[in-house]
């Protein structure tokens, strides 16, 4: 797929994204959509990617759903609005992906980052659900990804008043994980991915469907149940091995070698 909304590039091992549409605030689009899902398969499935990173061309990370392009067109009859990939199943089985929200990101901007693995917010990011303002709901499993990040009554008061949050506030409530100074939004996300991008891929993903499966499954049992069986496929693999090994012979582990 050729790219006219999104770039794509490889940063020492990390897969960045950048939505690509600076005039418009990185207003989204169903093109846009359609690009993301595109790069973070092909990232998925690049042995040379180990995390993925999307921030925002400009000021902005991105103003939310074009109101021309999506909102006037679903009136006119001509609009997509839906996303043509399963964005949330996307997100939860990729590679480790973070988001360096370098600008506002409200509406759609917001809930599809929600479901990452970490969120680094610039000190002039601005957060917002402005759904209600708008006479929509939220989306992506936003209702459930804010619920978590920040509890159900900070959850329910940023839904209800579609109020626009600034970092700080945004971050001490939950919403972000690290907040950082403007010039370094994009090297510290860089930095977080790198990190976990190192770790064995496939003990990644386990972790991450482990931790998609068990966030509000209340039967413990079940949780200990699914842990147990991936830790049992995790003591077959040459990752675990290797990790032994390296230990052992007091070196650090190389999770991409062959033997």
């Amino acid at each position: 797929m050729e790219y006219e909304q999104i770039r794509s590039e490889l940063r020492e091992g990390v897969a960045l994204l950048t939505l690509d549409r600076p005039e418009r605030m990185n207003a989204w689009t169903a093109r846009m959509g359609a690009e993301l899902g595109h790069a973070i398969t092909t990232a998925n499935e690049d042995p040379e990617v180990g995390a993925i990173v999307m921030t925002g061309a400009g000021r902005g990370f991105c103003a939310g759903a074009d109101m021309e392009d999506t909102f006037q067109g679903q009136i006119d009859g001509g609009g997509e609005a839906a996303l043509t990939v399963d964005w949330v199943r996307l997100v939860r089985e990729s590679k480790p992906i973070v988001a360096a929200v370098n600008g506002a990101a409200v509406g759609v901007g917001l809930t599809m980052i929600l479901p990452f693995d970490v969120i680094v917010a610039s000190e002039r990011a601005r957060f917002g659900m402005f759904f209600v303002k708008v006479g929509v709901v939220p989306e992506l499993a936003s209702t459930h990804f804010l619920v978590q990040r920040m509890g159900f009554g900070r959850a329910s008061e940023m839904c209800l008043s579609g109020r626009l949050y600034p970092a700080d506030e945004a971050c001490a409530a939950g919403l972000a994980d690290r907040l950082v100074a403007p010039e370094a939004c994009l090297d510290t996300a860089l930095e977080v991915a790198r990190g976990m991008g190192k770790n064995p891929p496939p003990q990644l993903r386990w972790i991450k469907e482990l931790l998609t499966r068990n966030a509000c499954e209340t039967d413990l049992g079940l949780v200990q149940k699914r842990e147990m069986e991936r830790l049992r496929e995790a003591y077959a693999t040459p990752e675990h091995r290797e990790a032994v090994r390296a230990f052992l012979e007091k070196r650090p582990p190389d999770f991409r070698r062959k033997d």
